[in-house]
């Protein structure tokens, strides 16, 4: 077959046209040393902290110590298959996780990874796990409510959009159940959330996940999960990707609630890796930079100013307590970072008190700031009262002989104690707490048994739904109590229709 001098030449022409003189050249490492998840090696003269490296497998490691002999890589993923001699590469890329509306409805790991079932996850946009916190100006002051449906918090300790709220007990005392039911009551409240389990078991984060689903709350919910079983990098690493998620809606004028579950097991992992990785223990063998660890993940919770879109990032981190010490090293840490910490007392819990938040301890910085100006108009003494109470419970268990006034506070005090006790996976529309805590306060339950209050509460919603929606209905739209006298009348016929259960 003849080829023409022509076709040759126009071939040539096309091959000299699509030529690139331009040189690729990689940066290949030998790995020295790899186990428990870390790894070294050597020869990556050039390598960045928090780059990411593609081990010979196709696995990926982060670079975190950079010494003079080798570099001290953590491993995202097995570590079983890097083998001494492997060779590493840079990347020249830091750690991403994939972020978007894709992201909604779906169970990942730390890489963002679906661990589901559900398939892929199609999105392209992604976000370094790391990313520095918006400065000073570049944030406004929290002032709009984020209701927990949970009518200790909000009446006691309220949480604003934008705050970072510390959420501390020992462990099987509520932790978890606060954070799903906060959850759970932001349907319809235009908020995105992000539900990070850190070192929980499988099987608890699927029962977790199948009530979200239950409740609805899947269709607005991220739930990240580094499981007990996961290398120890990943667990350091989930909140961090939690939080690159979270940062996707909020830079663009959404908000998020963000709960971190817990991060006592995140300062865990972090020391393991660190002790590998033959860095100096400090404090309980932890590492020097174990409160930077924790402040710089916590300080991108924020309330963003108008000029970058107000949207806002709510972070509840949990801390787990041994026998109540909020003094040991981790959980004073945290206690400095936050705005605030709603304590769960062990004591109140097994005694039947649930939510088992103890008044006296807990705190928000943010307070009367966050909440609409009919719940701070009932609950303005609420605090006062139950501490009160508590103080003279204490003091009638060793004497009979109360005066008056002493017993009307027990007795406001114990029915008080019952008004706040809430059922699990029950939260409460805010314009119902008000109402509830309105008739707390005004008297209207001072007359009704103990054991009758619950009943109460229930009839009265009943009551208050069927006949007089109007008054609920302005207490939710204006924030406001509206007008008192209605509100009081429609008690007084409540009350009066109430029957008190015959002993």
């Amino acid at each position: 077959m003849s080829i023409k001098a022509e076709e040759i030449s126009a071939l040539i022409k096309k091959q000299l046209a699509n030529y690139q003189d331009k040189l690729e050249v990689d940066e290949v490492g030998i790995v020295t040393y790899v186990g428990d998840g870390v790894a070294r090696a050597s020869g990556l003269e050039n390598a960045l902290a928090g780059e990411l490296l593609e081990f010979e497998n196709g696995t990926y490691g982060m670079a975190q110590n950079l010494e003079s002999n080798d570099v001290g890589i953590v491993v995202l993923g097995d570590f079983k298959g890097i083998r001494e001699g492997d060779s590493v590469k840079r990347t020249g890329r830091i750690m991403e996780v994939p972020v978007g509306e894709a992201l909604i409805g779906r169970v990942v790991n730390p890489l963002g990874q679906p661990i589901d079932g559900l398939g892929e996850i199609k999105t392209t946009k992604t976000r370094p796990v790391e990313k520095k916190a918006p400065g000073v100006m570049q944030r406004q002051s929290v002032k709009e409510p984020l209701q927990t449906g949970i009518k200790a918090i909000d009446a006691l300790v309220p949480i604003g959009r934008g705050q970072r709220e510390l959420i501390i007990g020992d462990r099987k005392t509520g932790k978890t159940s606060l954070a799903i039911d906060t959850i759970i009551n932001q349907k319809n409240q235009n908020m995105i959330c992000i539900y990070v389990a850190i070192g929980q078991k499988e099987s608890t984060v699927r029962s977790q996940v199948e009530t979200l689903r239950k409740y609805g709350a899947m269709d607005y919910t991220i739930v990240v999960s580094a499981g007990p079983s996961s290398p120890a990098p990943l667990l350091w690493l989930a909140p961090y990707a939690g939080a690159a998620m979270g940062e996707e809606f909020m830079y663009n004028g959404k908000h998020v609630l963000i709960v971190y579950d817990d991060l006592t097991k995140q300062a865990d992992a972090y020391r393991e890796i660190s002790l590998i990785l033959r860095r100096p223990p400090g404090r309980e063998a932890y590492p020097g930079d174990v409160f930077y660890l924790h402040s710089r993940l916590l300080e991108r919770a924020a309330k963003l100013s108008d000029e970058l879109g107000g949207g806002s990032m709510t972070a509840l981190p949990f801390i787990e307590t041994k026998a109540g010490d909020v003094s040991a090293y981790i959980p004073t840490n945290v206690i400095s970072i936050t705005d605030g910490q709603i304590f769960l007392d062990s004591d109140n819990f097994y005694s039947g008190i649930r939510p088992a938040i103890d008044a006296g301890t807990s705190v928000s910085r943010v307070g009367g700031a966050a909440q609409i100006k009919a719940m701070k108009k009932v609950a303005g003494t609420l605090r006062v009262d139950l501490a009160s109470y508590r103080e003279l419970e204490s003091f009638a268990q060793f004497g009979s002989d109360l005066d008056a006034a002493t017993q009307a506070k027990l007795n406001r005090g114990r029915r008080t104690v019952e008004v706040l006790k809430q059922p699990l996976h029950e939260p409460l529309a805010v314009e119902k707490q008000v109402l509830i805590l309105y008739a707390l306060t005004h008297g209207f339950i001072d007359n009704i048994p103990v054991d009758d209050v619950v009943r109460y509460q229930n009839e009265m919603f009943d009551f208050f739904d069927n006949n007089h929606r109007d008054l609920l209905d302005t207490i939710k739209e204006t924030g406001k109590l509206g007008d008192t006298d209605q509100l009081d009348s429609a008690l007084k016929d409540f009350a009066a229709a109430f029957q008190i259960t015959a002993k």
